[in-house]
C-alpha cells in the first residue's frame, strides 16, 4: 500500500495525481453544498431536530437534512430508481428484459431511464420533505424548495459523472462515503455523551467501559469487511488448447467473491426501510408515525428482522444480476474452456448456479451480521438512533474504499506495464 502511494507522487504518475485531486475537490464542493440551506428557510421553524427514522439519509447526506440545505436529498433518489429499474429487469416488462440484454447500448439506454426517473423521484421527495419539516402553507414556496432539492440531485448526479470520468473511482459510491465520513465525528462525541454521565465514580466507569466495547464492535465491523470483501472461492478451469501436463499447465481460474454485490444490498436495503419513514414524516399522522417508529425503525425487533431480510435478498438479487451463470457458461465454452469434472452445457450452469447460492448465503448473512452489530448494540445501551444506523455507514466506507483502492493499484500497474514496454 505505501509502495504505491510513492508512486502516486513520482512525477512519473501526475494524470493520476489531477484524477485525485480532482475527485477530493468535487467531494469539498459536495461539503460545501451540504452547508448551504435553502433560499428562503427558517432554521429555526424547521422540524428537523429529532429525524428519528429518517435519520438514515440524514447520515448518508453528511447531516444535509437535518440542515435542509440544497444536497438534503443526496443521491438517495438515484439509489431507489436504480431499485426500481432493476426490478423491472427481471422479465416484468419486456422491454426493459431487452435493453439489459443489447449489450453497451442497452446498458446505456437503462442508465438515462434510471437518471430521469431519479429527477423525478428527486421531486416528488423534495416536496415531501418540504411539507414535512417546513412550517408554511403556501404550497407555491414548497414546490419551490422542492425544485431546489431536486436540483441539488441533479448536480450531485453531475458531479459523480466527473468524478467517474474524470477522477478516481464510482462517483456516486465516493459522494455517498463522503456524507457518512462526516457524521462519524459526530457519531462517536454523540456516544461518548450518552454513555459517559458524569455522576458516581461507578457510573462513569461503566460508560467508559461501554465506550470502549463501542469502539472495539466498530474495530471488528472494518475487520470483517475487509475479510468479507477480499474473500473468494476459486473454481478451476481448463482449456482444451492449453497444455494440461504438469510442467505446462497453467492455474486459470473463475474467482467468486464471498459476496459479489459488494455494499449494494446495505444501501438498497437502507433505502426501502427508510420509505415508510418518509411516509410517515408527510402524512403527519400520529397513529401511522407511532407505527412505524414501533414497528419499522432500525432500533425495533421487527423493523431489524425486516432490515436483514432485505439485505439477504438484494444479495441474492444483485449478485444473480452482476454474475449470470448461463452466459458464463456460454463463453467458456466457446473459448474452449471447462470445469474439470462438470459437462459443459447445462450442467456447467447448474454448477456455478449452486456455488453462486452457497457462497452468496454465506456472504448475505456475514454482511447481515457486521450491518446488524451497532443496531444490536445501540437496543442494549439505548444510544441514539444515528448511532445505530452508523454500522451500516462503517460497511459502506469500506467496501467503497476498498474498489476505489483496487482501481487505483490497477491504474498503477498498467502505466508501469506500459512504461515497461516502452522500454524495450
Amino acid at each position: 500500500m505505501f509502495a504505491n502511494l510513492k508512486q502516486i507522487f513520482n512525477n512519473q504518475n501526475k494524470d493520476l495525481r489531477k484524477r485525485i485531486y480532482f475527485t477530493l475537490a468535487c467531494l469539498f464542493i459536495f461539503k460545501l453544498g451540504t452547508t448551504i440551506i435553502v433560499p428562503g428557510i427558517d432554521k429555526d421553524s424547521l422540524g428537523t431536530d429529532n429525524l428519528g427514522f429518517l435519520e438514515l439519509i440524514n447520515v448518508m447526506g453528511g447531516g444535509a437534512m437535518e440542515k435542509f440545505s440544497i444536497f438534503s436529498l443526496g443521491v438517495m433518489p438515484y439509489i431507489s430508481a436504480s431499485i426500481i429499474v432493476q426490478l423491472l429487469q427481471m422479465d416484468i416488462i419486456p422491454y426493459f428484459a431487452e435493453l439489459s440484454k443489447q449489450g453497451q447500448v442497452g446498458r446505456n439506454k437503462l442508465n438515462t431511464i434510471t437518471r430521469y426517473l431519479g429527477i423525478l423521484l428527486a421531486f416528488i421527495q423534495g416536496a415531501m420533505y418540504s411539507l414535512a419539516f417546513v412550517q408554511t402553507s403556501d404550497k407555491i414556496m414548497l414546490l419551490e424548495y422542492a425544485a431546489v432539492l431536486t436540483a441539488g440531485t441533479a448536480f450531485l448526479l453531475w458531479i459523480g459523472d466527473q468524478i467517474t470520468q474524470k477522477g478516481i473511482g464510482n462517483g456516486i459510491s465516493l459522494i455517498i462515503m463522503a456524507g457518512i465520513i462526516m457524521t462519524i465525528p459526530n457519531m462517536f462525541v454523540e456516544v461518548f455523551n450518552s454513555v459517559i454521565k458524569t455522576g458516581t465514580v461507578q457510573e462513569t466507569s461503566l460508560g467508559i467501559v461501554t465506550f470502549i466495547a463501542f469502539v472495539l464492535v466498530y474495530i471488528a465491523i472494518l475487520i470483517g469487511v475487509i475479510f468479507e470483501e477480499t474473500t473468494e472461492r476459486r473454481i478451476p478451469v481448463q482449456y482444451a488448447n492449453k497444455s494440461t501436463s504438469v510442467y505446462g499447465a497453467v492455474n486459470n481460474y473463475i474467482p467468486f467473491k464471498l459476496n459479489s454485490a459488494g455494499v449494494i444490498p446495505v444501501i438498497f436495503a437502507s433505502a426501502i426501510i427508510s420509505i415508510p419513514g418518509i411516509i410517515a414524516g408527510v402524512v403527519k399522522n400520529d397513529g401511522f408515525q407511532i407505527f412505524v417508529s414501533k414497528y419499522l425503525s432500525f432500533n425495533t425487533g421487527t423493523g431489524f428482522v425486516l432490515y436483514v431480510v432485505c439485505i439477504i435478498l438484494f444479495a441474492y438479487f444483485y449478485t444473480f444480476l452482476q454474475v449470470k451463470p448461463k452466459e458464463l457458461s456460454e463463453n467458456l465454452q466457446k473459448n474452449g474452456g471447462y470445469i474439470p469434472g462438470v459437462r459443459p452445457g447445462e450442467e456447467t450452469v447448474n454448477y456455478i448456479s449452486t456455488v453462486l447460492k452457497r457462497i452468496t448465503l454465506v456472504g448475505a448473512i456475514f454482511l447481515a451480521v457486521i450491518a446488524g452489530l451497532p443496531i444490536v448494540f445501540g437496543l442494549f445501551s439505548n444510544l441514539p438512533t444515528s448511532v445505530s444506523i452508523g454500522g451500516t455507514g462503517v460497511i459502506i466506507i469500506v467496501g467503497v474504499a476498498l474498489e476505489t483502492y483496487k482501481q487505483l493499484e490497477s491504474q498503477l500497474v498498467t502505466r508501469s506495464y506500459t512504461r515497461g514496454r516502452r522500454r524495450y
